[in-house]
């Protein structure tokens, strides 16, 4: 697997649908799934169904030389209450329950518009189906699920009340990096306890090794999602990009991230488990 240095990345704090940190460097995961056929489920929860040109697949990600979103979020101190943020009370309030999808590029929306992501596509779908929730944005471009880690507590400290669900993706950059998955679970392990402390409902979605990184990877990785989701009593999406990667149509034309179609194959399924959830 190929070792990749990244570059200081300075980042910089934004209100963009309401991220909590932003980046200017392009999104982060990187053509591993190109080359998927269709990604389903069988049987129990977290079996996954795959059929691959793992030939390809392989050589594909092995001709990526860089992770465009490396980097983390800073943890940097509570604000203080401004007008901004008063304001953001109050437009809170018109909701009923408050959902935090956080997570990485994938989540964070990344060049698509304002109404085109993950959180606002989510909350539309829950506004029909009659919930009256806001879903806040907490998607940052780069991170890993170190970084979550470390953004957790800050995330939920600063938002105007305590969120109803936690819809919690993170994962594929660990992968990109060969991050042991050891680690990665430990770190979402980490995430979910105190998500459990707080009483915090979760829903997990899940994410796929790339067949080049070996089957002992392959295993060790793809069975931490349904793994902590059997261990925690929490619902699995098993693969965020499932009925999504393998169409160009649903896709950017970097072949990496849903294009807003996309995220709404994704909201498609992801719907009814946090639909669930919330009742």
């Amino acid at each position: 697997f190929p070792v990749t240095i990244c570059p200081p990345l300075v980042r910089t704090p934004v209100n963009r649908n309401r991220r909590i940190v932003g980046t200017k460097r392009k999104g982060d995961i990187r053509r591993p799934y190109r080359h998927i056929g269709r990604v389903g489920l069988r049987g129990g929860q977290g079996e996954f169904l795959m059929k691959t040109n793992f030939a390809l697949y392989g050589v594909a990600l092995l001709l990526v030389q860089a992770l465009s979103g490396c980097g983390s979020s800073p943890v940097t101190a509570p604000k203080e209450e401004t007008a901004q943020t008063a304001t953001e009370k109050a437009e809170a309030a018109q909701y009923g329950k408050l959902v935090v999808a956080s997570g990485d590029s994938l989540y964070a929306g990344y060049r698509l518009a304002p109404n085109e992501g993950l959180a606002p596509q989510l909350q539309d779908a829950l506004q029909k189906a009659g919930i009256n929730a806001r879903v806040h944005n907490a998607g940052v471009s780069g991170d890993t699920t170190g970084a979550g880690k470390q953004r957790l507590t800050f995330v939920l400290d600063n938002l105007e009340k305590k969120p109803d669900l936690v819809v919690l993706g993170l994962g594929g950059n660990d992968m990109l990096r060969g991050i042991q998955p050891k680690e990665t679970e430990a770190n979402l392990t980490a995430m979910l306890e105190e998500l459990k402390k707080r009483d915090i409902d979760v829903v997990l979605t899940g994410m796929l090794a790339a067949p080049n990184l070996g089957p002992d990877y392959a295993n060790a990785f793809n069975s931490i999602f349904p793994k902590l989701a059997k261990q925690y009593g929490v619902p699995l999406y098993p693969f965020f990009l499932d009925g999504v990667v393998a169409d160009p149509k649903l896709m950017l034309p970097d072949n990496i991230h849903p294009n807003a179609q996309g995220v709404a194959k994704v909201v498609d399924g992801l719907s009814p488990l946090v639909e669930k959830a919330l009742k």
